[in-house]
């Protein structure tokens, strides 16, 4: 028996799993993505698509992973490999993910790390300046590079405590504050004058705005944002007790995602109507330039004590959510190496954070001493490149992969007797034809949308 083996973790029981799982899910996409794509594409409308795309082909591939993780009790590669030696490297695909986006994560949770502190230091006017505070600090030679490793080492530490004694307890506190946090500032955002015309445009659907263009936008949204095709899920589902129900747990999983991404549109889309009239700034951009640069001009808007309250508490929530998915992204590859070499916990945790912290300086200097090197054209850095490989490439090409293994090669049958073993399976048909059918349909229709939206044949 591998040390692996012996020092493998596990939940304390259902809801730590269930935690754990949208502590994952829940990220910087549910903040920054969600109320653009929202935003752009009718407001209720979106969010109905989003809906039951969760609740369908997501939760199908949630439920896929976890019990191909708790069937085997081992992390992506060794739960492939399982099945047989020929089928390992749809784990090594899996786990490559994670390698590729921990990193790149990390530089941006340190962005969003700086801003809840820069709200109380340097104020809010300082960072409504129309993104030359960001430009700066991203671009700094020094600054940004501290900031990534303060992040990396909160992440770090929580997961050097362990499943139980780091990972479970963080959940623990930090799910239940950014829940309290998002509500807080719903609340008082939505009483304030004009709000009332931001909800009602965001929660309202205009239904003449559906289009196969919603349709791919809420799809890669959800493929995104659950952690799928990453490895993580296995993991975790490695780690869970076979008295737990599955399918109620997924459940849980997706409505916590959903509900923090509605949760995340009610702050952003709202506001913007209080400081502009429109959600138009909103519906203009995504990513970088919404949380960084439109924001604290909506922000700003508001008032210099209630912006530096408002922008505070708003990126401390943001900073939890980034926290809470890099700890899982961390964890997975621990448990990938510890499972891939028989190492112990200590040494693949050692490993990974080394890792971790080398790769990150070498694609945070494509901010500065290597702006030079634009991989994917004109104004591109080394992080698009990064971000393109593991999400328009890698995950999709794993998704398809695993729904084959599963739907054709070891049959559904195999992880229903897993499901079932916890609790009735009742949907098991329209599982088996989702996974089988449905699905993997779905993800080439996501591959070939962002790979082309990437080349400028599509645009989202």
């Amino acid at each position: 028996m591998s040390s692996s083996t012996q020092e493998r973790s596990s939940w304390s029981g259902k809801w730590a799993f269930i935690l754990a799982g949208a502590a994952s899910a829940v990220g910087l996409g549910n903040m920054w993505r969600f109320p653009y794509l929202a935003a752009k594409y009718g407001g209720g409308t979106f969010i109905l698509t989003y809906l039951i795309l969760v609740f369908t082909f997501g939760v199908t591939l949630l439920l896929l992973e976890c019990a191909l993780g708790r069937r085997t009790g081992l992390s992506a590669i060794g739960a492939f490999r399982h099945f047989g030696k020929k089928f390992a490297f749809i784990g090594v695909l899996a786990s490559a993910v994670p390698f590729i986006i921990a990193p790149y994560y990390s530089i941006i949770g340190g962005w969003v790390t700086k801003y809840t502190f820069a709200y109380l230091t340097n104020g809010p006017a300082a960072l409504a300046d129309g993104g030359k505070f960001f430009t700066s600090f991203i671009s700094s030679p020094v600054e940004s590079f501290v900031w990534m490793a303060v992040f990396m080492i909160v992440v770090f530490i929580i997961v050097g405590l362990g499943v139980g004694g780091g990972i479970e307890r963080a959940n623990l506190v930090m799910m239940p504050a950014l829940i309290v946090m998002a509500v807080a500032l719903v609340v008082y955002i939505v009483s304030m004058p004009g709000a009332m015309s931001g909800v009602a445009y965001y929660l309202i659907p205009d239904m003449a705005k559906f289009s196969p263009e919603l349709f791919v936008s809420a799809l890669g949204q959800m493929f995104y944002s659950l952690s799928l095709a990453m490895g993580i899920m296995i993991t975790y589902g490695s780690y869970l007790d076979k008295k737990s129900s599955l399918p109620h747990s997924v459940a849980n999983i997706g409505m916590f995602d959903l509900g923090v991404s509605i949760l995340a549109g009610l702050m952003i889309v709202p506001a913007a109507f209080v400081a502009m009239g429109s959600g138009e700034a909103v519906a203009a951009k995504s990513g970088p330039s919404l949380m960084f640069v439109t924001l604290p001009k909506v922000f700003q808007s508001m008032g210099p004590q209630v912006a530096t309250v408002i922008g505070f508490l708003f990126f401390l929530l943001v900073a939890f959510a980034a926290i809470t998915s890099a700890m899982s992204l961390i964890e997975t590859m621990t448990s990938i190496i510890m499972d891939g070499k028989g190492y112990s916990r200590k040494k693949a945790f050692t490993i990974t954070c080394i890792f971790t912290f080398v790769m990150g300086i070498f694609i945070n200097l494509g901010f500065n001493g290597l702006s030079f090197f634009q991989p994917l054209g004109k104004g591109s850095t080394i992080l698009d490149l990064f971000d393109f490989v593991s999400n328009s490439v890698l995950m999709p090409i794993v998704a398809v992969l695993t729904l084959v293994f599963v739907g054709w090669i070891v049959k559904p049958k195999t992880l229903i007797d897993e499901i079932e073993v916890s609790a009735p399976f009742k949907l098991q048909a329209a599982w088996s034809v989702m996974v089988k059918y449905i699905a993997p349909v779905l993800v080439i229709v996501i591959m070939v949308a962002y790979v082309g939206a990437q080349f400028g044949v599509f645009k989202f």
